[in-house]
């Protein structure tokens, strides 16, 4: 079985422009973000790749926390490091700051939810798809 997912995107002028992207659940504008000396309207691919591998990271954790039975509530801040060298961007890293609010807090909660919030990063399709040039870490706090 396999799944396509389509995406549009129109853009009319040069590297400042701004340009539209629409797939089945999502409409935005998008443009070169100002920390690249862009105009910084509507989101970029930066935040596009990282939202990406964010969201699905913690779709995927709270799915397994699901069959594992352990009813929590994640918070999560994810940072994406980018590396400018030479005038070459390349990203480096994605930090998924996690914390698990577990509904009851046992011992044997804890450990599987730490297993689970690792092992989560590596079951993820976005991790799978920028293994090997995106390094994807995991920083857990468990309350």
């Amino acid at each position: 079985m396999q799944h396509t997912f389509v995406l549009q995107t129109k853009w009319d002028g040069g590297r400042n422009a701004v340009g539209d992207l629409q797939a089945q659940r999502l409409q935005t504008q998008i443009s070169i973000p100002p920390e690249m000396d862009g105009p910084g309207i509507g989101t970029n691919p930066d935040e596009m790749l990282l939202g990406a591998a964010a969201t699905c990271y913690i779709i995927s954790l709270a799915a397994m926390l699901e069959r594992a039975n352990i009813k929590a509530t994640l918070d999560m801040q994810s940072d994406g490091i980018v590396d400018v060298t030479n005038g070459v961007f390349t990203y480096q890293q994605i930090i998924h700051k996690l914390t698990l609010k577990l509904a009851e807090r046992t011992e044997k909660n804890e450990k599987m939810a730490e297993r689970l919030a690792f092992k989560a990063e590596s079951t993820c399709m976005i991790s799978k798809a920028l293994k090997g040039n995106v390094e994807v870490l995991v920083k857990l706090t468990i309350e």
